[in-house]
């Protein structure tokens, strides 16, 4: 099979372990004796939550969220849906969302406005990639994989219309490959 190679690998796959391997570490420490709520945002961070679930040692639960504002275009429509909630009490619960990416932070400040309103002890953001520079909402995440600049990125994960979410690292698509596709 060829390999279908975009542009430049921003991150390898190593890379990715590693750094997930330390924010479990942080989580670790964070969290010592208690128990989180892992909540992974699908599709996108399914790769990047088993990476740092594999490397946690305090007690966790796992459940899922689907929200979006994308479709199959590769800027945000700005309205978010919900298309999966999460089935697991939240309530006086220590609740970590992992992300694959914030961009604008609009999708991910909604989500955390409705998952506030189930009483969670705490919550706190764990994104792989954090765009700073299109950041529109007011949102920090708490643990942050890697900072990227203004790129349209794919692989480990993360998708276009779709597609190349099992590349085993982080690469990005340019405007003429978005033609070609």
């Amino acid at each position: 099979m060829a390999e279908r190679k975009f542009g430049k690998v921003l991150f390898t796959e190593e890379q990715i372990s590693k750094r997930a391997k330390e924010i479990a570490a942080q989580i670790d420490k964070d969290y010592e004796g208690e128990e989180v709520i892992l909540l992974c945002t699908l599709k996108g961070s399914i790769m990047w939550i088993g990476d740092i679930m594999k490397h946690l040692t305090v007690d966790t639960r796992l459940d899922f969220i689907s929200a979006s504002s994308y479709g199959s275009s590769t800027t945000s429509s700005g309205v978010v849906k919900i298309k999966f909630d999460p089935e697991i009490n939240m309530y006086n619960a220590n609740v970590i969302v992992v992300e694959d990416i914030v961009d604008t932070g609009n999708t991910l400040k909604y989500v955390l406005a409705k998952l506030q309103e189930r009483g969670p002890k705490s919550i706190k953001v764990c994104t792989m990639l954090n765009k700073e520079s299109r950041r529109t909402a007011d949102f920090h995440a708490d643990y942050v994989g890697f900072e990227i600049d203004d790129l349209f990125v794919i692989g480990y994960g993360l998708d276009f219309d779709q597609k190349y979410r099992d590349l085993p690292y982080i690469s990005y698509l340019e405007e003429d490959d978005i033609d070609k596709l």
